[in-house]
This record gives C-alpha cells, structure tokens and sequence, in this order.
C-alpha cells in the first residue's frame, strides 16, 4: 500500500510530507461540547494506521493536544507539532518555560517533537527573546527542534541571522496564496529551512464543489470566511473560478481530484517540507484520496496550464503572515479580534514634564536616563525618533554580523515607537541611516525598501567610522502625522 513520503527536518526529526491538521477541533468545540480524547483518539489512530502518522496543532486548537496526548498514551508512534501563540509581552525565561511545559503537560510527554513559535506584532521585540528562551530548552530536551509561525522572509531572515536554531515556517500557501514562493523561499533555501504549508485547499474552495457555482452572498464557516477574503484579494470570484477550472483540467488528466493538484503544487515548491492536512475529528477521512498525492506529479504542461490560470489573478499583497499583522486583516473576522483583546504596547508612553500636549516615549534602556533622551518626542504633529541600534532585552545586539537583519529589527523598534504616539511609518517624511561599513549598502537599502519602497522619505545615508558595539547600522526618523 502507498504511504505518504517522508522528509527529514533535521537529523533528528523526520515528519509525514502531508501532515494531518487538527485546527478543526476549535471548530467542532466552539459551542462547549467537548470531544472525548478517548474518541478523538480512535480517530487519530485511524489515520496513524493509513500511514498520516504527523499530526500538527496549536495551544488554541482546542482540546487538539489532550486529544493527541491519549493517542500517545497508547503507544502509537507519531511525529507531533504544536504552536506557541503567546500574547506579546516580556518572554522571560519563567514566562517561556511555562509555555513550553503547558505543551508538555498537556501533550503527556517529557519532549515536544516541534515546537512552532508564533508572534502577534513584530514591533514588539520580545519575540526574539523567546527564541532565544525556546533554544535554551531545546538543548536541554523539552524541545525537539524549533520551528516558525507565519513568519516572513525578513523576520525568518533575522532569527537564523541571530543564531535561533530552525527548521521550518509553517505558512499559507494555495494556487491563490503564493507569496510563500517569493523571498520567503529564497530565505529558506539560503538557510536550509523547509516550509509547512496550510490553506492549500483555501479552506475547502479548491474542491468540485464550487466548480461554476455563483459567489455565496453569505458565508458563516469561519475557514471559509477567512479564505474568501483571500479569493477577494486574489483577483474575485472569476479569477478564482479561472484558477479552478485550471485545476479541474489538470485533474482530469490524472485522474485525481482538484485537491490532489491543488496540494500537489504546493508540494512541489523547492522549499516545501509537507502540507498540513484538515481533519474533522468523526467525519471522512479523506486518507485514499490523500494518499494519491504521491502517486502522481505535475509535469511542464501542466504547470504551464496553471500558471496561465494566475496570470488573471492578483498577487495577494505583502509576505506570508501580514494577514495577522497588517491591513488588509485577511483573517475571518477582518481584523485580530477573535485573536486578542487588545495588542500590547512595547514602550512606554508619558507627558513631557513643563511642555504641555507633548508627549515621549521610553523603551525602558538604562541608557536613556544615563545620557539623558528618549526614544522618540511627538511635538504637535511631529515626532521625532531617536539613533535606533538592534538592542534586544537590556543590551544584546541583534544579529551581530548581519546589518540587513539589523536594519530589520530597528525599523520595528521605530514602527513601535510611532505607534504609541499616534503616528506609523506611512507619516515618515524622513530617515537617516548611518553604516560603519560601507559593503553593507545594499543589504540595509534593501531592508529600508521592504518597508518605505512606496512610502519613499527623504533619506540620508552616512558611513562613519564606527559604531559603539557590534553594531553596523543605526537609524534615525522624523514623521509629521496627516
């Protein structure tokens, strides 16, 4: 009998190139009827025995790890992924081991195989602290490897640069989504990184079911109201429908389904470990026609029908996980409410002291009282940002040989300190960069473009001695609010 492939993250974790999902518990869970894990683990069984033997999930996935902890309490042999998806704020090393032994505990085991990372606004920095955290109980066996959540290529970029130990990204990717195909994958293959891919099925809409169908007027599933969001984005309903017939010819020839050569698209992508599969706990399985997925490829004419199907699409905008960070909101409810109450400041903000209606901002660095200045001073509709270096926590310096990653980190430390007054980087009119070693030029440019390659401030860029440190870049800014 066919079993799904294998692939090796590392040299001491090799997974199921197609993952089962179960993000679904939530969702049959959201109205307080439990499953029972006893059940909920004949079911994973079931799949374990048809060969999907990886099962992935999160801390919010509803009782989807207990569940999986019975299945392991039985002695079945799988592979397990979980996320961490901690609200921003100080990632201490209490703070992080508390998380991980939450995983643990409720997992019923003493190592997690894969423990993925995810973090909610990079202008809150403590990200890499948790990382760093997470590192430390890697090599002391709670953890098996390290992965990443909906990280772009940069952020990707910047952990590897800081010495952060990863083997994957698990992102979204779909005939529809193909940002994971752009920088992310460069990163990874510069790095030796492996993606894991979920939405290939753009929650259920590359199926037959939605072949020629009129666009639904209403959609109260939260994976598809998500999804259509992204159909939206991608070019609308007839783009869509493009793509899906695209799909359906392709399928034909094989004699496969469309979500056969939806996932296999994805799995053919270079920088592709597997694809995260959806299951709902007591329903179809879906494994047989799961398992066609390795009796088959994409060949020239094939790819060559699909990619005409895209080019009447609309490249969705930004890198994989902007749809949690930035507007356009691409989740259910078209913003993170249903994520987080509210998104936690990094800084602290005050009045300024005699000068009334103006306000500063402190990152709380012993510096600022040492030499007496702040991050950043709103004046009106002005705010101007101090020299900002890639300091995580007190005073470790970021990336010490990369001054691309650096340039990274800095510009969300200013981001978060426009943000707590009032401002954001599209109210920048000006930076200023300066660089202790010329080679870096392009590096810094190309992260300073990723952010203001539309916005384009005033700039000026100055290569100086040195800088105090490990330092290779420091930026500064002035933004008047419209």
């Amino acid at each position: 009998m066919t079993q799904p492939d294998s692939i090796a993250l590392s040299d001491r974790l090799t997974i199921r190139r197609a993952l089962v999902g179960l993000w679904q518990v939530a969702d049959i869970e959201k109205d307080g009827d439990i499953i029972d894990p006893e059940v909920g683990a004949d079911h994973l069984a079931a799949y374990a025995d048809a060969g999907f033997d990886s099962f992935d999930m999160a801390d919010h996935y509803g009782t989807a790890e207990i569940i999986t902890g019975a299945l392991l309490n039985r002695g079945v042999k799988a592979t397990v992924g979980t996320k961490w998806c901690p609200v921003p704020g100080p990632m201490t090393a209490e703070v992080v081991r508390a998380g991980v032994q939450e995983r643990l505990d409720r997992l019923g085991v003493d190592r997690v195989d894969l423990l993925q990372f995810h973090w909610w606004s990079f202008e809150h920095p403590a990200w890499l602290d948790a990382l760093h955290e997470m590192a430390k109980l890697r090599e002391e066996g709670l953890i098996g490897e390290i992965g990443l959540t909906n990280f772009d290529a940069a952020h990707l970029h910047l952990a590897l640069a800081d010495g952060i130990p990863i083997v994957s990204n698990q992102v979204p990717c779909s005939l529809l989504d193909r940002r994971a195909t752009g920088p992310l994958s460069e990163v990874c293959a510069a790095w030796g990184v492996k993606l894991l891919c979920y939405g290939t099925l753009q929650g259920g809409f590359l199926s037959e079911r939605w072949l020629g169908k009129p666009e639904p007027a209403e959609i109260t599933d939260w994976s598809k109201m998500k999804y259509k969001r992204f159909i939206d984005h991608a070019g609308g309903w007839d783009a869509y429908q493009t793509v899906l017939q695209a799909a359906v010819d392709v399928a034909a020839k094989h004699g496969v389904s469309i979500a056969n050569v939806a996932t296999r698209w994805v799995l053919e992508n270079d920088a592709v470990a597997g694809v995260i599969i959806g299951a709902r706990l007591g329903e179809a399985r879906h494994t047989d026609d799961n398992l066609k997925l390795f009796r088959f490829a994409l060949d020239e004419e094939d790819h060559a029908r699909l990619n005409a199907a895209f080019a009447v699409t609309t490249p969705l905008p930004g890198d994989c996980g902007d749809e949690y960070r930035k507007p356009p909101f691409l989740t259910a409810s078209g913003d993170l409410s249903h994520h987080l109450d509210t998104m936690p400041l990094a800084v602290t903000v005050e009045d300024v002291p005699g000068r009334p209606g103006e306000k500063r901002v402190l990152s709380g660095s012993e510096w600022e009282d040492i030499a007496g200045y702040c991050r950043a001073h709103r004046i009106g509709d002005r705010v101007f940002v101090s020299g900002t270096t890639a300091t995580a926590g007190l005073s470790h310096a970021v990336a010490p040989k990369d001054a691309g990653a650096q340039t990274t980190f800095i510009l969300d430390k200013i981001s978060a300190a426009l943000t707590a007054l009032g401002a954001s980087m599209e109210d920048v009119v000006r930076t200023r960069v300066y660089l202790s070693d010329a080679d870096d030029v392009l590096a810094v440019s190309k992260a300073h473009g990723r952010i203001f390659a539309d916005i384009k401030p005033a700039n000026t860029l100055f290569q100086i001695g040195q800088l105090i440190g490990d330092y290779k870049v420091e930026i500064e800014a002035e933004a008047i609010l419209r």
